[in-house]
C-alpha cells in the first residue's frame, strides 16, 4: 500500500511538469498552417513529432520558429520527423506545415508537441522509508517511463506504416479500376470501328459493281479503280 501511494505521488508530480498536444490535421493543396505553443521557462525541453499519414508522396515541408522569428529547424519534403530541442528563450514557438508544393493532393498530418521542464520530480518523503528505497523506486519509475515512451514511439511508427500501406493499396486499386475501364471502352470502340469499316467496304464494293467498268473513252473509270483498291485492302485486313 505504501509503495502504491509513493508511485501515485511520483506520477502526479511527473505529469505536472509535461504539457503535450497531439493533433491530426488535413492540409489542403497550396496551404500553409501553423500551430503555437508557449514556453514559460528557459531550458525547457520541447519535443516535436510529425508523420504524413496519407496524400501525394507522403511528404510535407515543415519549420519551427522561436521567439523573435528565429528559425530553429526546417525541412523540405519530409515524410516524418521526431525532434527534441532546448528552448533557450521564453515565449511563443511556432510549428508550421507547408503544402504549397502540391497542386491537387491533400495531406493528412499527425503531429505532437510536448514541453517538458528540466526539473526532475521528487518523491515525497514518508516516515519509515529510507532514502535508498526511495531512490531505487524513483529509478525504476524513470526506467518504466522511458520504456513507455519507446512503446509509444513504436506504436506511432507502425500506425504511420499501416496508414501509408493502406493508402498505397487504395491508390493501386483505383488505378487498376481505371485501367480496366479504359481497356473495356477501347475494346468496344475497336469492335464498333471494325464493324463500321466492314459495312462501308461492302457498300462501296456493291456500288462499284453497279457502275460501268469503262467510260466513254474506252478506259476504266476512276471510281472503279478506287473501289477495287478498297476491296483489296479490306480483303487483306
Amino acid at each position: 500500500m505504501r509503495c502504491l501511494l509513493l508511485t501515485s505521488a511520483f506520477v502526479a508530480c511527473f505529469a505536472s511538469l509535461i504539457s503535450a498536444t497531439a493533433l491530426t490535421y488535413k492540409l489542403v493543396p497550396n496551404e500553409k498552417s501553423c500551430f503555437f505553443t508557449y514556453v514559460d521557462q528557459k531550458a525547457a525541453k520541447v519535443a516535436f513529432y510529425f508523420a504524413v499519414q496519407s496524400g501525394g508522396s507522403f511528404d510535407v515541408d515543415y519549420s519551427v520558429v522561436g521567439p523573435n522569428e528565429k528559425v530553429i529547424m526546417e525541412g523540405a519534403k519530409e515524410r516524418q520527423g521526431d525532434f527534441v530541442f532546448t528552448a533557450n528563450e521564453v515565449g511563443e514557438y511556432r510549428f508550421c506545415f507547408n503544402n504549397e508544393m502540391s497542386t491537387f493532393a491533400d495531406k493528412m498530418v499527425d503531429f505532437e508537441i510536448a514541453v517538458e521542464n528540466e526539473a526532475r520530480a521528487q518523491l515525497p518523503s514518508r516516515q519509515g522509508t529510507s532514502p535508498e528505497q526511495t531512490s531505487a523506486l524513483e529509478e525504476s519509475l524513470f526506467k518504466l517511463s522511458g520504456q513507455l515512451s519507446t512503446i509509444n514511439r513504436n506504436q506511432k511508427y507502425f500506425r504511420t506504416r499501416e496508414n501509408r500501406n493502406f493508402s498505397t493499396v487504395r491508390s493501386t486499386e483505383t488505378r487498376i479500376w481505371n485501367f480496366s475501364l479504359i481497356e473495356s471502352v477501347m475494346m468496344v470502340g475497336m469492335a464498333g470501328l471494325q464493324v463500321f469499316v466492314c459495312v462501308l467496304s461492302d457498300t462501296l464494293y456493291v456500288s462499284t459493281r453497279q457502275k460501268p467498268m469503262y467510260n466513254k473513252f474506252g478506259s476504266m473509270s476512276l471510281s472503279f479503280h478506287i473501289g477495287l483498291a478498297r476491296m483489296l485492302l479490306s480483303r487483306l485486313n
